[in-house]
């Protein structure tokens, strides 16, 4: 049976790299508009033609693209902040919890994760989920991405070469990824988060130091990291490295899984210590973007989950 996607929005970063991984697959049939790409009507038509619709859009136009689906079967896929912690929508993150696989693969309308939060809810929601952080802990994120996860106007920016090698910015605190990274982390108090971008195309590294003497028990470096490793066991692109392999290190390279679906999780620190530094290794334009994107569709349209991602 052949499935047909709709990319609302294949000309942006995201959208581009989801049609890439979909153009080859013999089982999809893409709906292309070419120039009628901006007609209302047209993309009316194929929103509610296509048995799924992937939306790579800014906020705004990927409400109003929802608005104009009137039909009870299709299925969505949302790529904007819109939707990530709204009512009837399922998170799509398929590792975060034990049966978010199906839920995915039952709903109508999911939200792709942000590329931080993926990392972050990665590292964050196993501990919280088992205790180990209580659910009233103030925790902080550090993270450093590539260029292409700002869009359009910052890659210009970069590859023109006029732009500093490292940039902190979001430096207000009001940072449109918090409401996701607190509200399915199960924190309930907002994180605190330093994200930075890079002079290089793509590739993440997100970060979150823990004081391990302030958590209950005071847990060592092997508990945070059974828990992680017991909760991502069989998973099939979440990953956590074992503390030999992870002690051997010098550094990471935040461009070391560019071109997968899979995540890295590392716990850094001294056994004997009292301190951890939490560490996710991710390609923001895949498990952060569009390969979740392409995981999430395959869930949901009853496919197999690594489908055009291995």
């Amino acid at each position: 049976m052949t499935h047909t996607i709709f990319i609302d929005g294949e000309a942006g970063t995201t959208g581009l790299e989801i049609r890439e991984r979909l153009e080859a697959r013999a089982d999809l049939e893409l709906i292309l508009l070419g120039d009628r790409r901006r007609d209302p009507a047209a993309r009316r038509e194929a929103l509610n033609a296509a048995d799924a619709v992937i939306l790579c859009l800014p906020d705004d136009a990927a409400i109003e693209a929802v608005g104009m689906i009137d039909n009870a079967t299709t299925r969505v896929i949302d790529a904007s902040t819109a939707f990530r912690v709204a009512d009837g929508w399922t998170y799509g993150f398929a590792e975060m919890d034990v049966g978010q696989g199906a839920a995915i693969a039952g709903s109508t309308r999911v939200s792709n994760p942000g590329c931080y939060p993926t990392g972050f809810i990665g590292l964050m929601r196993p501990l919280v989920k088992a205790g180990i952080v209580p659910a009233d802990r103030f925790v902080t994120v550090n993270a450093v991405s590539g260029y292409s996860g700002g869009g359009k106007s910052m890659i210009a920016e970069f590859e023109a070469g006029g732009a500093p090698a490292f940039r902190a910015y979001g430096l207000t605190q009001h940072h449109k990824h918090v409401p996701e990274m607190t509200r399915h982390t199960g924190l309930s108090h907002d994180v605190m988060f330093a994200p930075a971008v890079g002079a290089y195309r793509q590739g993440m590294l997100v970060e979150v130091p823990l004081h391990l003497a302030s958590l209950p028990g005071s847990p060592s470096i092997e508990v945070i990291h059974g828990a992680l490793a017991e909760h991502y066991a069989g998973s099939r692109f979440v990953e956590v490295a074992d503390l030999e392999t992870t002690e051997a290190l010098t550094g990471i390279d935040p461009e070391g899984l560019n071109g997968t679906n899979r995540m890295r999780l590392h716990v850094f620190g001294d056994r004997s210590g009292s301190q951890a530094r939490l560490v996710a290794l991710l390609d923001n334009l895949g498990k952060g973007a569009s390969g979740a994107a392409v995981q999430n569709l395959n869930l949901m349209l009853g496919l197999p989950e690594d489908t055009g991602l291995t």
